[in-house]
């Protein structure tokens, strides 16, 4: 049974300068990618996979290891192309990277020899952007981000918390619209990976970002997204998108809320079907 659906805008979307009215902010529309192994077989990644995101949505994709989280990720930065389908960003055809995307990794990726200060200006040095301008944006980030006292320190002073909020500093400090998120709290500890999600919550209100949030955990998928795009095995297609409908803004607390608990309930399900849509038991079989 295929699985392929298009996921339109679970809400209007809100007015922005420059922005045409009824055009979602991103549209992926069939998206497939197919690689080609070592040995010359192909490997599908992603299969049919469609959705329409609205200005100021977050969005988590949650889905099994492998299932092409990631590549849905790169596609939609224009770093590899997808080998059928399209990608619109607000109703213009994406063919490469765009200074209107910003990208945080599982790894922050900081330079060890430049401070903190100087590895959140790359992209303003990159760019060719005012030096002046954007160094006194840097420090007001790294201010919000409790990192004023740490914009001369080098990478290896900092933990593991600290150099990700840098990363996602990096990351917004030429302002784009949109914020792609490759599991960047997945190398860090529970208790921090608690405190970074109600940090990136806070940061994403603040500055009303489009987000695409790539993660593993159930709990993380819910607590931060507007909507969840649960994907099935390889070949990666959308099982279902649900609606996140707590209220905002959210704290840890929610995740012990009858109403969380059913949406986690819903994801954990989803993720038991196989690429065809069929529930896979415990033994690996069809249930």
């Amino acid at each position: 049974m295929a699985l392929t659906r298009r996921a339109g805008p679970s809400r209007p979307a809100p007015d922005s300068p420059g922005k045409e009215p009824g055009v979602a902010e991103i549209r992926l529309d069939d998206i497939s990618k197919t690689y080609t192994a070592s040995r010359g077989s192909a490997v599908q990644a992603v299969v049919d996979f469609s959705i329409d995101i609205n200005s100021g949505e977050f969005i988590t994709l949650v889905g099994p290891s492998g299932c092409g989280k990631s590549t849905i990720l790169k596609i939609l930065a224009g770093l590899v192309p997808p080998t059928a389908g399209s990608i619109e960003l607000r109703g213009a055809t994406q063919l490469g990277p765009t200074p209107e995307i910003g990208v945080v990794y599982q790894q922050p990726l900081l330079l060890p020899w430049r401070s903190v200060l100087d590895n959140v200006m790359i992209p303003v040095e990159v760019l060719k952007l005012p030096k002046a301008e954007y160094r006194a944006k840097a420090r007001d980030l790294l201010s919000l981000l409790g990192l004023a006292d740490f914009e001369k320190s080098y990478p290896h002073q900092l933990s593991g918390g600290m150099q990700q909020r840098v990363g996602i500093a990096r990351a917004l400090v030429y302002d784009p619209a949109i914020l792609l998120m490759d599991e960047p709290f997945g190398a860090l500890d529970a208790i921090t990976r608690d405190q970074m999600s109600v940090e990136l919550m806070r940061i994403s209100a603040k500055f009303q970002k489009t987000v695409v949030f790539v993660t593993h955990s159930i709990t993380e998928a819910v607590l931060l997204a507007d909507r969840v795009v649960v994907m099935t095995p390889r070949p990666g297609r959308i099982a279902d998108i649900l609606d996140v409908q707590l209220p905002r803004p959210r704290d840890l607390a929610i995740v012990n809320t009858p109403e969380f608990g059913v949406l986690a309930e819903k994801v954990r399900n989803l993720l038991q079907l196989d690429a065809d849509g069929a529930t896979v038991g415990n033994e690996g079989k069809e249930a």
